[in-house]
C-alpha cells in the first residue's frame, strides 16, 4: 500500500465514523507520513497517524492502532483548547510540525485551516524553532526529575528511558526535522552527519546505554521481546494510553519493525523503541497477568537492561543525572545547527 491510499482510507475513517461523535471539530494527520507524497510506499513497519479535534477539555483515551480498509491507522483525540492559538501551537516542539503543511482531512469550522496557514508561515522563524527546542530541554528536565523510586520497575524505567530519548528530539526539531517516535535515533544520527555533529551521536547512545551493543545481543534480546509481546498481547484487557501498540496488529511495527532496523545495521538504533515496548509489556502483565506471569517474563527484560548498564533504582537515577549533565553541551550543539540551518529565517514574534 502506498501513502495515498493509506491517506485516503483514514480520510473515510474520519468521514465515516470520528465525523460523528458529538464535539468533533476536525482531523489532521501527523507523525512521520506528513510531507511524504502520495506515491510512496507505506513500509509494512508503519502505520498512518492521524490526530482527531475535540471541543471536550478533556479528551477520549487516544483510540490507537487498528486496521481499516487494509490501512493501519493510528488515531489520538486532541482537546481544541491545545491548539488555541497560532503561538500555542509554534511554541510545541510535538504539535507543530503537523501544520507545516496542509494536512487537513476534515475541517467543518475552518478554524484549523486558519491555524495551520498562520503555523507554516512562521513554522521556521529562528524565534519559533528556539521556543520548540527549549519545550523539548523542558520536557527532559521535567521527565528525569519525576522518577519515582517506589513504583514498579518498569514504570521507573520508562520514565526514565522517555525522556532521555526526547535529547534526539531537540537536534531533530532545530534541523527541522520531524520529531520521530520509533526511529528517533537512526534520524537524529542523519541529522548530526549531515551538520557534522557525528561525534555527540556516540554520546547520545552512551547515555542510552547501547553505544558497544552488537547486533547478535539486540537479535537476542529482540526474540525475548517477541515472546513478551506475544504474551502481553493474548491476556491484555484494560485500557492503557499505549494499549493499542501491545496487539497482533502492532505487531509489524515493535517487532518486525525493529527485526529489519537490527539486520539493516541500525540495532543500536532499534533499542529504544525494544526497551519501550518490553517495559510497557511488563505494565500489562502486571495489571492483567498473574505475579507467576510476570516473574516468567522479567529475566529477559531485566537482560537487556543489564547490557544497557541499568540493573537498579540507583543506576537509572545516576544515568538520568548524567543526561541532566550533558544538557548544557546537547543546547550547545542545538543552537549550532541552528545557526548553520539554511531553512530557519529571520522572523518577528508576532504572528498576526
Amino acid at each position: 500500500m502506498n501513502v495515498g491510499s493509506a491517506r485516503a482510507a483514514a480520510t473515510d475513517w474520519v468521514l465515516q465514523h470520528a465525523s460523528r461523535e458529538p464535539g468533533f471539530m476536525g482531523a489532521y494527520f501527523s507523525g512521520s507520513t506528513v510531507g511524504k507524497p502520495d506515491e510512496a510506499e507505506m513500509a509494512p513497519s508503519s502505520d498512518i497517524d492521524i490526530v482527531v479535534v475535540t471541543q471536550d477539555a478533556e479528551p477520549p483515551l487516544k483510540l490507537g492502532k487498528f486496521i481499516y480498509q487494509d490501512a493501519l491507522i493510528e488515531a489520538t483525540y486532541l482537546s481544541w483548547r491545545d491548539l488555541a492559538s497560532p503561538e500555542q501551537v509554534l511554541t510545541s516542539y510535538h504539535l507543530a510540525g503537523s501544520f507545516r503543511v496542509d494536512t487537513l482531512m476534515s475541517d467543518p469550522t475552518g478554524q484549523l485551516r486558519k491555524l495551520q496557514t498562520e503555523v507554516s508561515r512562521h513554522f521556521a522563524d529562528r524565534i519559533w524553532v528556539a521556543r520548540r527546542c527549549e519545550n523539548v530541554r523542558e520536557r527532559i528536565i521535567t521527565g528525569l526529575r519525576s522518577i519515582d523510586p517506589s513504583a514498579p520497575w518498569h514504570r521507573q524505567v520508562t520514565s526514565w528511558l522517555f525522556p532521555t530519548g526526547v535529547t534526539t528530539h531537540m537536534l531533530l526539531v532545530a534541523a527541522l526535522r520531524n520529531p520521530t517516535v520509533r526511529l528517533r535515533y537512526a534520524a537524529v544520527r542523519d541529522v548530526l552527519k549531515e551538520y557534522d555533529q557525528e561525534v555527540i551521536y556516540d554520546e547520545l547512545l552512551r547515555l542510552l546505554g547501547c553505544k558497544d551493543m552488537s547486533a547478535e545481543q539486540a537479535l537476542r534480546h529482540l526474540n525475548e521481546l517477541a515472546r513478551t509481546f506475544d504474551a502481553a498481547a493474548a491476556i491484555a484487557k484494560t485500557p492503557f494510553f499505549f494499549s493499542s501498540d501491545i496487539t497482533p496488529d502492532a505487531r509489524p511495527i515493535a517487532i518486525d519493525g525493529s527485526r529489519e532496523l537490527i539486520l539493516n545495521g541500525s540495532h543500536r538504533e532499534a533499542v529504544f523503541w525494544m526497551v519501550a515496548t518490553f517495559a510497557r509489556c511488563h505494565n500489562i502483565l502486571e495489571v492483567d497477568g498473574t505475579p507467576e506471569l510476570q516473574e516468567q517474563y522479567a529475566p529477559a527484560f531485566d537482560a537487556i537492561l543489564a547490557d544497557l548498564g541499568i540493573t537498579s533504582t540507583d543506576d537509572l537515577l545516576q544515568r538520568a543525572d548524567e543526561v541532566l549533565r550533558f544538557l548544557p553541551k546537547l543546547w550547545s550543539v542545538t543552537e549550532g545547527i541552528l545557526d548553520a540551518n539554511p531553512n530557519v529565517t529571520d522572523g518577528q514574534e508576532s504572528t498576526s
